[in-house]
């Protein structure tokens, strides 16, 4: 039942995350990318540490580090998508991001020599074709293109090591580390232009929603699923994050569902299917390296 229920809470964790775009876009006219990110990470931190203060010290020392290179890693690549994001469409972001689906199946082979299915080739295929179609509506390569598919990397990694390394007992503590991290790393990103903070009651509410729940809940359900998934099939489930991003601009935002978005999310959703229709039925064996 774990690898179901994991793959259950990373399915969560993507709708969370697509509920944030249409957010996202919205604040940045307001509130530059790092300082909202720091203020975001830090109440996620804030609130994960009230909730279990001990969770931290019952680390071993080696698990502390690799916590906090994932975080480190997860900063950089949240600064740079959302820096992106202010540069380039809102869709184009969600499908440059999506790359990590293929990033992710090359990285865990090449770096720990995990062999990827067949099967999920095909799933990460039809799952980037997918994306294609739900997102881009011509492209060019700019400087928001080219610097939100650094993040798509980076978002690859994370997805690499945290299955490597995480465990369900050191979830919660690994989780809070990271939120801390990332929050350090976007201060010292928004040190150079001074701290904006939100101005409005609205913008502080969005805020929030995104730090507690986008943020810390999403962080430790990723950190806990991928102690039960191997990289690749977490990548591909999380590759509905852009379907329910598309779906929660349409029920919330001010966009119409078009033909070409259900398209291209039909084929995510057929993909993912098929991938978690083929996959293991116990979890992997991590190595802690």
């Amino acid at each position: 039942m774990r690898p179901r229920l994991a793959a259950a809470a990373l399915l969560s964790v993507t709708a969370m995350w697509g509920s944030t775009f249409f957010l996202i876009k919205d604040l940045l006219d307001r509130v530059p990318a790092a300082d909202f990110l720091a203020v975001r990470f830090l109440i996620a931190f804030v609130a994960l540490l009230l909730i279990a203060p001990r969770a931290i010290g019952r680390l071993q020392p080696g698990m502390l580090r690799r916590s906090i290179c994932a975080g480190g890693i997860y900063g950089v690549a949240q600064i740079m998508q959302t820096t992106g994001l202010g540069h380039t469409d809102a869709s184009i972001s969600g499908f440059i991001t999506g790359l990590y689906v293929v990033a992710t199946p090359v990285l865990a082979s090449l770096v720990f020599g995990i062999r990827v299915s067949r099967t999920v080739w095909i799933a990460v295929t039809m799952a980037t074709i997918g994306l294609g179609i739900l997102s881009l509506r011509g492209f060019s390569v700019g400087y928001g293109e080219a610097i939100t598919f650094v993040s798509a990397i980076l978002y690859a990694v994370h997805i690499v090591v945290l299955s490597r390394w995480s465990t369900s007992k050191d979830a919660f503590a690994m989780a809070t580390i990271q939120m801390g991290v990332i929050s350090a790393i976007c201060f010292v990103a928004a040190i150079p232009g001074g701290l904006t903070l939100p101005g409005t009651a609205g913008d502080w509410g969005a805020v929030v929603y995104m730090a507690l729940a986008a943020g810390a809940l999403a962080m430790l359900a990723q950190t806990w699923a991928q102690s039960q998934l191997e990289a690749a099939r977490a990548a591909l489930l999380m590759t509905m994050e852009p379907v329910f991003a598309a779906a929660f601009a349409v029920l919330f935002g001010s966009e119409t569902l078009r033909v070409r978005v259900a398209i291209g999310g039909a084929i995510v959703l057929v993909a993912m299917i098929l991938a978690e229709s083929s996959s293991r039925t116990k979890p992997p064996v991590h190595q802690v390296l």
